[in-house]
């Protein structure tokens, strides 16, 4: 992104930020606009009034939108992939089984959230919740009721375990910067983490759910594709139990894969994943040597897309052609998961564009100066500062990196800190780059589109979870500091 320096003040600059997401919440819900086309329309605007210099507007919107796209387009196409193999091969309706079973169906949203939070531990939040969904949408299918009872929890789960705990890029990119032990953060990231979801996403869920509605939708299953393509019974020789989806059914359906193996197939890439995760932390630390070939290549493969791609490679096998499907109808099954989910790849990068012009604008510059000589506790400061940056420009990954930033400084003048009050100023930040994710997010986005919900209902009740979460782990961790 081209370095663009302000020219306007803060009050100017924290206005049109403001005026921006207005217009943006006023063009997709009162005139019904598309959201990609809105996103990228209040991008340019956003940019024209901001005075960024009109050679750089479109370099700073197209930055933007790839830079978004590069991180998420691998990981949701991959994912849906993913989510497909497992929801096509019964996979999805295995494990959905076996949780009601061992968790009973009235605990049913809580044993998908403590799946999600033990595979959100490595996993990124874009790509964990979409390979969860087919689980998510099984159950929800199965046992009735809104889809919101089922998938908030899950999201919340990947949500809090992507802001508050590493090796997620956020929280490690934070710790470093305060100067915090990351051992430190990761133990309060989960101490504080694990009960901020109980408390603002899984029981939220369970309120939300009563009080929204949500049918499960067709995105992540080949059941549309089967009815459009289902034989007529009226022509003769016609079969109803004959295939669908582009061929990717056939008479007689293979076995579905057992528990072991969908288990197994969820755990390759955290496997991998630790893996990178593990050999970066031990080259860091001295221990093995960064340049050895194994540890090179234990940090490729073990590189989110990289850990993705090798377990769709393997699903195609264990959950296709192992149980007798073709390589033409493994390659119907995968293919069809990508249309559904490309109009949510392109809103997420115009969510990104939008994000980048607000960052481009100097909207996070602004925001420190204003706060900077209020005299807030340091802790409630880097609360406050990085819940701004998160409204201001939307990714919970650069709030937490700028605010923490923007803190660093004041953290280094002032005495009396300790080894505990850094890591909880860490969570701290998380928290506040949790709160309020709305149309500037990425994350918002998928939540919407992936649920079938409208941005009102999104904003009712995926923001505020976020807003929950955020403001619970805050609260948490500035408790802990008046104490230890």
């Amino acid at each position: 992104m081209p370095e663009v320096e302000p020219t306007l003040g803060a009050g100017p600059l924290l206005l049109i930020a403001a005026a921006a997401v207005g217009l943006l919440l006023f063009l997709i819900m009162k005139l019904k606009l598309h959201a990609f086309v809105a996103l990228i329309l209040v991008s340019l605007l956003t940019a024209l009034a901001a005075q960024v210099p009109i050679g750089d507007i479109v370099e700073t919107m197209t930055t933007g939108f790839g830079a978004t796209l590069a991180s998420v387009a691998l990981l949701v196409g991959l994912g849906a992939m993913l989510g497909r193999l497992f929801e096509h091969s019964g996979g999805a309706q295995v494990l959905a089984d076996s949780l009601i079973h061992r968790f009973g169906e009235q605990r049913a949203p809580l044993a998908l959230g403590v799946a999600a939070l033990l595979f959100g531990f490595p996993i990124f939040f874009d790509a964990g919740l979409v390979v969860f969904l087919p689980i998510v949408f099984t159950v929800a299918r199965r046992l009735g009721g809104s889809l919101l009872t089922y998938g908030l929890p899950v999201a919340g789960a990947f949500a809090v375990m992507h802001a508050f705990v590493p090796p997620h890029p956020g929280p490690v990119a934070a710790a470093e910067l305060v100067g915090a032990d990351i051992g430190l953060v990761l133990v309060f990231g989960l101490l504080i983490g694990v009960p901020t979801w109980f408390l603002g996403s899984y029981l939220f869920g369970l309120w939300a759910g009563k009080r929204f509605d949500i049918p499960v939708p067709e995105i992540l299953s080949d059941r549309q594709a089967t009815a459009d393509n289902a034989p007529d019974p009226s022509v003769e020789g016609s079969s109803p139990g004959v295939a669908a989806a582009g061929g990717a059914r056939t008479a007689t359906r293979p076995a579905p894969p057992r528990f072991a193996t969908v288990v197994s197939l969820l755990l390759l890439p955290m496997v991998l994943i630790f893996l990178n995760t593990g050999l970066s932390t031990l080259a860091t630390e001295g221990v093995v040597d960064e340049d050895s070939w194994v540890v090179q290549w234990g940090q490729l493969i073990g590189a989110t897309p990289v850990a993705l791609l090798i377990t769709v490679l393997v699903a195609m096998w264990v959950l296709g052609r192992r149980r007798g499907e073709s390589g033409a109808e493994v390659e119907s099954v995968v293919n069809s998961a990508l249309g559904p989910v490309c109009a949510i790849i392109l809103i997420t990068g115009a969510g990104g564009m939008f994000g980048g012009v607000l960052r481009a604008s100097g909207i996070g510059e602004a925001l420190a100066d204003v706060l900077g000589d209020i005299g807030l506790p340091v802790i409630v400061a880097a609360f406050i500062i990085s819940a701004l940056i998160r409204v201001a420009q939307g990714s919970a990954t650069v709030a937490l990196t700028t605010a923490a930033g923007l803190i660093a400084p004041v953290v280094e003048a002032t005495d009396g800190l300790s080894s505990i009050d850094l890591a909880l100023i860490v969570i701290a930040i998380a928290g506040g780059a949790t709160v309020l994710s709305h149309v500037n997010d990425s994350g918002f986005w998928l939540v919407s589109r992936f649920f079938g919900m409208d941005e009102k209902t999104t904003l009712k009740t995926w923001t505020v979870m976020e807003t929950l979460l955020g403001t619970i782990g805050f609260v948490l961790a500035l408790v802990l500091s008046l104490f230890l």
